[in-house]
């Protein structure tokens, strides 16, 4: 299967349950920014349930700004919040401490423009699973293709309705199990184990 995706902040499970299974991986590259999608945020799950995490970004007088060319607002120290809640969330998951050093670079270093934080992300992110990562990018953008599978409706998690097998999540005896987060939620629960969980889901 080969398939176009967009890259974004700490993914889906659902990315990477196309990712795993995927021959060859294309990130859409062209497209334009649009608020409100998982270009800029994640969902992770929190001692009060599920917990949005933003990334500010820069505004422009331009309608319709390409992704690529958005820039990450760093005045409000949007790092450290993220950090903050993330140890709030997984300090007491099985392989918090074991990916704590891996995932600590995206919090430190400042980037200026958000695609590059996303990928290095997904870099990052795809050696912890131990996922070989290759992959090409668009240089045009086509709002229809016929040579790959589509999977770029899934940066807008209104339109991702994909259900996933149960694992362990932290605070699921207070809310129960909140599906399709981010990938870090999987990754902090089954360590290791995740690569396999991922190849065994259905899209």
């Amino acid at each position: 299967m080969n398939i176009l995706l967009h890259p974004t902040y700490f993914p889906s499970i659902s990315h990477f349950a196309a990712m795993a299974k995927a021959d060859t991986i294309t990130f859409e590259t062209e497209d334009n920014f649009q608020k409100q999608t998982n270009r800029n945020r994640m969902y992770i799950y929190s001692p009060n349930g599920i917990q949005l995490l933003n990334i500010p970004v820069k505004h422009t007088k331009e309608v319709h700004q390409k992704f690529k060319d958005v820039k990450i607002e760093n005045a409000f120290n949007w790092q450290k919040q993220h950090f903050k809640s993330l140890e709030a969330a997984y300090r007491t998951s099985p392989f918090f401490e074991y990916f704590e050093d891996d995932i600590r670079p995206v919090f430190e270093k400042q980037h200026t423009f958000m695609m590059d934080l996303n990928f290095q992300i997904m870099e990052i992110v795809t050696d912890c699973l131990g996922m070989d990562f290759k992959y090409a990018k668009t240089d045009e953008y086509f709002h229809e293709i016929t040579d790959k599978t589509d999977f770029r409706n899934l940066v807008n998690g209104k339109k991702d309705t994909a259900v996933f097998e149960p694992y362990t999540q932290v605070f699921e005896e207070k809310h129960g199990f909140i599906n399709n987060l981010s990938i870090l939620d999987l990754l902090f629960n089954e360590g290791r184990y995740a690569m396999e969980y991922l190849k065994n889901q259905s899209l």
